[in-house]
C-alpha cells in the first residue's frame, strides 16, 4: 500500500509538508502544492483515515455543503434550520458531521476537490442550494466518488439521491388558493433565480394554473430579493389582481410596496419563514419543514452509505396563512 512517506519521497518534500498540503494548511507555496498533488495522483494515494474507514466499512464523516453567497436574513434562517436538522439527526445516528461552504471548493480543480474531501475522511455529502451553474458540484456528483444527497434539485444517479417537496404542485396549490379566494383574473408572478431548480418547478406550477383558469399571467424575475420584488411591484402590480411570489421574502417586499402605493392586492409567498409573521398582513404561503427535510436527508445518506441505490424522495408541505401569534414564543 502506498504511504504518505512514498508521496513525500516522490514529491521531494518532507512528510509533514505532504500532510500540510493534504489538509489545506496555509502558507504552503503553490509550487509545493503542485508537486505533492502530482505525486498523490501518480501514486494513487488515499489518506490512511479514508482507507481505514473504507476497509472497516465505517461511514466516515458526513459533510454539509452550504452556499452562503448572497445570504439574506431569510436564507440565513433556512440554512440554520437545515444545519439544525442535519446535525441533530447525524448525532442520533452516530455520524460525524462537518460543515463545508461552496466558496472553499469553487476555485479548485475536480482532482483537488476530491483530494480535499478525502483528506477530511468524508465519504458522504448533503448538498444544499445547488444551481445549474455550479459546475464543480455537478462534476463532483458525476464522478460518483462519494455518496451524496442533493436537497432541492432533481439529481439522481447510482450513489446520489434527491430530496425536496413537489415544487410545481406546491406553487400551483398556494397560487390557486389565493386566486380563488379573491376571484382574481390576472397575476403578477415574481419568480426566483433563473438558474435554480426550484424556480423551474415553481414556474411550471404557475403556468399550469394560468392555463387551466385562463388567467392573464405576467412573469418577472425577482431573484428571491426583497428589494427586487418591491421594485417590480411598484412597476407592474397596479394593473394586476394578485401578486404571487416564489418566496416569502419577495412576498414581504411586494406587500410593503403595495402599502406604500396605498392599494390592495392579495399576495402569497413560498417557504413559510418566520419573517412572514412580522409582515403586518396575513398572506398565504407554502410551509416547508426545512429541519425535517435535512433530517430525512441524513437518513437517506445513511442508507446510501450502507449500499443503497440513489432515488428521488418527495416530502409533503402545508398551505398556511401565517400570523404574528403563530410564531412568537
Amino acid at each position: 500500500m502506498v504511504s504518505i512517506k512514498d508521496v513525500a519521497k516522490r514529491a521531494g518534500v518532507a512528510i509533514s509538508t505532504v500532510s500540510k498540503v493534504l489538509n489545506n494548511y496555509p502558507n504552503v507555496s503553490e509550487e509545493t502544492k503542485k508537486k505533492v498533488n502530482q505525486a498523490v495522483t501518480e501514486l494513487n494515494f488515499v489518506p490512511n483515515s479514508v482507507a481505514a474507514a473504507l476497509s472497516s466499512k465505517q461511514s466516515g464523516r458526513v459533510a454539509i455543503l452550504l452556499n452562503l453567497s448572497n445570504v439574506s436574513q431569510a436564507v440565513d434562517e433556512i440554512n440554520m434550520q437545515y444545519m439544525a436538522g442535519t446535525i441533530g439527526q447525524a448525532v442520533d445516528m452516530n455520524l460525524d458531521v462537518i460543515t463545508i461552504f461552496y466558496s472553499m471548493l469553487k476555485n479548485k480543480s475536480m482532482e483537488e476537490v476530491i483530494r480535499y474531501l478525502q483528506s477530511q475522511s468524508i465519504t458522504g455529502l448533503i448538498i444544499f442550494g445547488i444551481s445549474k451553474e455550479d459546475k464543480v458540484l455537478h462534476k463532483l456528483i458525476g464522478t460518483q466518488s462519494f455518496k451524496i444527497v442533493v436537497v432541492d434539485a432533481p439529481i439522481v444517479n447510482e450513489v446520489t439521491s434527491s430530496i425536496w417537496v413537489d415544487q410545481e404542485k406546491a406553487q400551483y396549490d398556494v397560487a390557486k388558493k389565493t386566486v380563488m379566494e379573491n376571484k382574481s383574473k390576472s397575476i403578477l408572478y415574481l419568480a426566483g433565480k433563473k438558474n435554480g431548480y426550484v424556480t423551474d418547478g415553481r414556474l411550471k406550477g404557475i403556468r399550469r394554473l394560468a392555463q387551466e383558469q385562463n388567467l392573464n399571467l405576467l412573469i418577472r424575475n425577482g431573484e428571491f430579493s426583497e428589494l427586487q420584488a418591491r421594485n417590480l411591484t411598484f412597476r407592474y402590480a397596479r394593473k394586476k389582481d394578485v401578486v404571487v411570489c416564489a418566496s416569502d421574502l419577495m412576498a414581504i417586499g411586494a406587500m410593503k410596496a403595495l402599502t406604500e402605493m396605498d392599494i390592495f392586492r392579495p399576495v402569497c409567498g413560498f417557504d413559510g419563514i418566520t419573517l412572514m409573521g412580522y409582515a403586518g398582513k396575513q398572506m398565504n404561503t407554502v410551509r416547508q419543514n426545512f429541519k425535517r427535510i435535512a433530517s430525512e436527508a441524513v437518513k437517506e445518506l445513511k442508507r446510501l452509505l450502507e449500499g443503497g441505490a440513489g432515488q428521488q424522495i418527495v416530502l409533503d408541505y402545508e398551505l398556511v396563512r401565517m400570523k404574528y401569534l403563530d410564531i412568537i414564543c
